[in-house]
C-alpha cells in the first residue's frame, strides 16, 4: 500500500500506513486485553482437559486408549475450526468469526459438565474444538492488523502470552476445584462457560478489521475505525518509548528503526494473493510454516496434555501431580517475556528457531529426570519448566510470524489452514503417547516418549529458518 501523490504534490497515505503510524494507543490496548481475555479463557478450557483426564482416570477407570481419544478428538474439532475459521474469518469478518467462536466453544464446555459416559463427552469435545480451533488464527489476525507496524511482532507476542495465563487458570482450577469432590470435573467444565459471556463483550466492544472492511467495501465503517484509534490517547508503556513524541501523522519507515527490517515492500515486490497460499509466490512460505506449525502441536500438545497423568503414574499423588504442574505452568509468562522483547531485536526467525531449539533440549532433559525408579521432583519441575519458558516463547513468535507471511485477501485463510494443518498433528500426539510408553519400556519409558518430543521440536527449528524475516515489514 503505496503513497499516491495528490494533485497538488502532497501524498496521501492509505488508512494501513495510517494505522501503522501510530504509537500504541489505548485502543490498541483495548483491543489487545479483549482479544486476550478470549485467548486467555481458550488456554483454560485446554488446559482444562488435562486435569479432567486425570480425574476421569482414576473416577471412571479409564485407560490409555480411551483417555487418548478424549484428548485427541477436540483436536480434531480444532483442525477443522482452524480451517473453517480462517474462511470465514476473510468472508464475515474478523470480529464477528471470533466473537462466534468464543459462544461455540464455551456452552459446549458448560454442556461437557453434564456428560454421562465417554461417548457423549468425547462428542462434546469435538464441538469444543471447532469453537477453539477458528478462535486463535482469527484472533492473532485482528491484533496484528491493527498494531503499528514497528511493534507489531511484539503485540502479537502479548497477545499469545495471555494464553499462558488461562493455562494457569486452569491449573488453579485443576488444584483446587478438581480433586476436592467426585463431582469436581465437572465443576471445573462448568466454569469453562466463561468464553460465552465474553463473546458478547467482543461482539459489541472490538472493531472490526479496517483491512477487511476496506475489502468489503465499507469505506466509511473503515475511515471511522482509523480515526478512532488515531484520536486516541498514546500509551507511554516499555517497548513503545520510541513512538513517543512523534507526530500522530509521521508515518514509520524501517530506516526510522533503529534495528527494524526493511521498510514496506513496494506494491510490485509484494507476494500476489491471486494464486492462493499454494500459489507461486507464497508456497515456499506455507510449506515452512505449516512444518513448524505440525511439528509444535505435536510436541506441545503430546506433553502438556498427557503431563498430569503420567506424572500420576509415575506414583505422584493427583493433588501433588497438579501442584508440580501449575508450577511448571508459572514459568510460560517469563517465556513469553522473553520472546516479545527479542522478536524486535533478534527477528521473528531467529527467535522462534532459538526458542524451538531450546524446547528440544527440555523435553530431553525433562524425559531423564522423569526416568528410573526414583524420580527427584526438583529434577522434574526445572526441566518442566524449562520446557514451558521456550515452548511457550516460540509459540509467541509463531503466532507473531503467521499473519506477516500474507496479504489482506488471503491472511486468515493462510493463517487459518496452517493451524488446521499443526491440529492434525495435536491429534496425533496423544494417540502417540501410549505406543512410545510401551515401546520405552518400563524403565526407558518416558525417555522415549519426550526424545519423540524434542525431535520434532528439532524439525520445527530447521523449518523456521525457511520463513522470511518479516520484521518491520508493512502488511501487503
Amino acid at each position: 500500500m503505496h503513497e499516491t501523490p495528490r494533485p497538488g504534490g502532497a501524498p496521501v497515505r492509505t488508512r494501513a500506513e495510517r494505522l501503522d503510524g501510530l504509537p500504541f494507543t489505548t485502543q490498541h490496548r483495548r483491543l489487545l486485553v479483549g482479544s486476550g481475555v478470549g485467548w486467555a479463557l481458550d488456554a483454560m478450557d485446554v488446559g482444562l482437559v488435562s486435569f479432567v483426564m486425570a480425574a476421569l482416570a482414576q473416577q471412571w477407570g479409564l485407560g490409555s486408549g480411551e483417555l487418548s481419544l478424549l484428548a485427541s478428538i477436540g483436536f480434531a474439532g480444532m483442525a477443522v475450526g482452524a480451517s473453517l475459521g480462517g474462511l470465514l474469518a476473510d468472508r464475515l469478518g474478523r470480529r464477528q468469526v471470533f466473537a462466534l467462536t468464543l459462544l461455540v466453544y464455551g456452552l459446549a464446555t458448560g454442556a461437557s459438565s453434564l456428560a454421562g459416559s465417554v461417548a457423549v463427552l468425547i462428542v462434546l469435545r469435538f464441538v469444543v474444538g471447532l469453537g477453539l480451533g477458528a478462535e486463535l488464527p482469527v484472533a492473532s489476525t485482528l491484533v496484528a492488523e491493527y498494531a503499528p507496524r514497528r511493534i507489531r511482532g511484539r503485540v502479537v507476542v502479548w497477545l499469545e502470552s495471555f494464553w499462558a495465563v488461562g493455562w494457569i487458570l486452569a491449573a488453579l482450577v485443576g488444584y483446587f476445584v478438581v480433586p476436592a469432590s467426585p463431582d469436581g470435573w465437572r465443576w471445573a467444565l462448568v466454569i469453562g462457560l466463561a468464553p460465552a459471556v465474553w463473546a458478547v463483550v467482543v461482539r459489541w466492544s472490538l472493531p472490526e478489521s479496517v483491512r477487511f472492511l476496506e475489502r468489503a467495501g465499507r469505506t466509511e465503517e473503515a475511515e471511522a475505525a482509523v480515526r478512532l484509534f488515531e484520536q486516541a490517547r498514546p500509551v507511554t508503556w516499555r517497548g513503545t518509548a520510541r513512538s513517543r513524541g512523534r507526530d500522530r501523522g509521521t508515518v514509520d519507515s524501517g530506516a526510522q528503526d533503529p534495528g527494524a527490517g526493511a521498510p514496506a515492500l513496494p506494491g510490485a515486490e509484494r507476494p500476489s494473493a491471486a494464486a492462493g497460499i499454494w500459489g507461486p509466490a507464497l508456497r515456499g512460505r506455507t510449506a515452512a510454516l505449516w512444518t513448524v506449525w505440525f511439528c509444535i502441536n505435536f510436541a506441545y500438545y503430546g506433553a502438556f496434555t498427557w503431563l498430569p497423568t503420567l506424572l500420576v503414574q509415575q506414583g505422584f499423588t493427583l493433588t501433588r501431580s497438579f501442584g508440580y504442574v501449575l508450577v511448571i505452568t508459572l514459568a510460560q509468562l517469563p517465556g513469553y517475556a522473553a520472546a516479545a522483547w527479542l522478536i524486535e531485536v533478534w527477528g521473528r526467525r531467529l527467535t522462534l528457531a532459538s526458542f524451538l531449539g531450546g524446547s528440544a533440549a527440555s523435553a530431553l532433559l525433562f524425559g531423564i529426570a522423569s526416568m528410573g525408579t526414583v524420580v527427584q521432583p526438583w529434577q522434574v519441575i526445572a526441566s518442566g519448566m524449562a520446557l514451558s519458558f521456550f515452548n511457550l516463547g516460540a509459540w509467541g513468535a509463531l503466532y507473531a510470524i503467521g499473519p506477516e507471511l500474507y496479504p489482506t485477501a488471503v491472511r486468515g485463510t493462510g493463517t487459518g489452514a496452517a493451524a488446521a494443518f499443526g491440529r492434525i498433528a495435536s491429534i496425533l500426539a496423544p494417540l502417540s503417547v501410549p505406543p512410545l510408553l510401551v515401546l520405552g519400556g518400563e524403565q526407558y519409558d518416558l525417555i522415549v516418549v519426550f526424545a519423540a518430543f524434542g525431535a520434532a521440536f528439532l524439525v520445527a527449528a530447521a523449518a523456521a529458518f525457511a520463513l522470511p524475516e518479516q520484521r518491520g515489514k508493512a502488511l501487503g
